[in-house]
């Protein structure tokens, strides 16, 4: 039964040239061993209730739980579900990865495969030499393992390459408060322009922007501006500058991916995540300086960030 408290989310454009509308919002990794494998089904099929039809997952997401549970939670539920998985290592042979990924999945297919965190235009351009793991990709595709192949990629100029080639069907990359600003000005418009699906993520700047963490909530290691302590038991209550989840989730629905995966492990996580995208309006371009500002001062003294090459 659907979680009355949670609003309701409907389809609401085409994913590239794939053909399936999609919600603006779709389910990011929720895999966490420390949690009972139960209670991380459940919390997946409340989104899958609340109206959420798109589901990321890897198989290096908690060695291979998120596709287990992804697999779990769908079952009885596959039907208008769009299903992401990865290949994630990029040197050895696609096929047996894809074989083992839709065994953990207990599919038979999924909607797309993505190369997994494609690092640089070297590498594409690699990928996507004849033999190479593009074409392996293509491979599964054609045998019916998936219905379309992409990327998910933390370079600008590898992105542009992988549109221009048209062997990607959806690109995968950060959009948010805190992002290169090549993702937003280059490559969001031309995969617009050629019809390829954009999913995107970094919404909270891996928790960066929303507390004192280096990143997926492990503390922080060093002791930034002066702080006694950081992380830990903190970091529900951060110290450090921050956004909200409201800015963040505004921010990145203005820029207008086709859909905004996002990390929505808990329920109360799901439920400020979900309240903040049902109220979306589009920020002026006044407000989305503002927020980009305050972003720049969140995030400092938290670490590498990687999804932002160097310019």
């Amino acid at each position: 039964m659907a979680d009355a408290t949670l609003p309701r989310f409907t389809p609401r454009r085409p994913l590239g040239r794939t053909g399936f509308t999609a919600t603006a919002v779709g389910i990011g990794d929720l895999a966490d061993r420390t949690v009972p494998r139960e209670q991380l089904v459940a919390t997946l099929r409340r989104a899958l209730d609340a109206g959420l039809n798109v589901i990321d997952t890897a198989p290096g997401y908690e060695d291979g739980l998120s596709e287990e549970v992804v697999g779990e939670a769908l079952r009885g539920q596959r039907e208008g579900v769009f299903v992401i998985d990865k290949v994630d290592v990029l040197d050895a042979p696609v096929a047996p990865q894809v074989e083992a990924s839709l065994a953990r999945l207990g599919l038979p297919s999924v909607d797309l495969f993505a190369l997994h965190a494609v690092k640089s235009l070297q590498e594409w351009e690699q990928l996507a030499r004849p033999g190479g793991a593009m074409e392996q990709l293509e491979a599964c595709v054609a045998k019916g393992q998936a219905r379309f192949r992409g990327i998910s990629c933390h370079h600008p100029d590898a992105l542009l390459a992988a549109v221009r080639s048209g062997r990607c069907d959806v690109v995968m990359f950060p959009l948010g408060p805190f992002v290169d600003a090549r993702y937003v000005e280059a490559v969001l418009p031309l995969a617009r322009e050629r019809g390829v699906g954009v999913v995107s993520f970094k919404t909270f700047g891996a928790g960066k922007l929303l507390g004192d963490t280096e990143g997926y909530g492990r503390p922080l290691q060093a002791r930034p501006r002066g702080k006694v302590s950081s992380g830990g038991d903190a970091r529900d209550t951060p110290v450090l500058p921050h956004l909200s989840v409201a800015e963040c989730v505004h921010y990145t629905l203005t820029l207008d991916p086709d859909v905004m995966l996002l990390g929505l492990g808990f329920p109360n996580e799901q439920d400020a995540a979900l309240h903040a995208a049902a109220a979306h309006r589009p920020l002026d371009a006044a407000a989305l300086r503002t927020v980009r500002e305050r972003a720049h001062t969140a995030i400092q003294d938290k670490g590498p960030v990687w999804w932002n090459p160097p310019a």
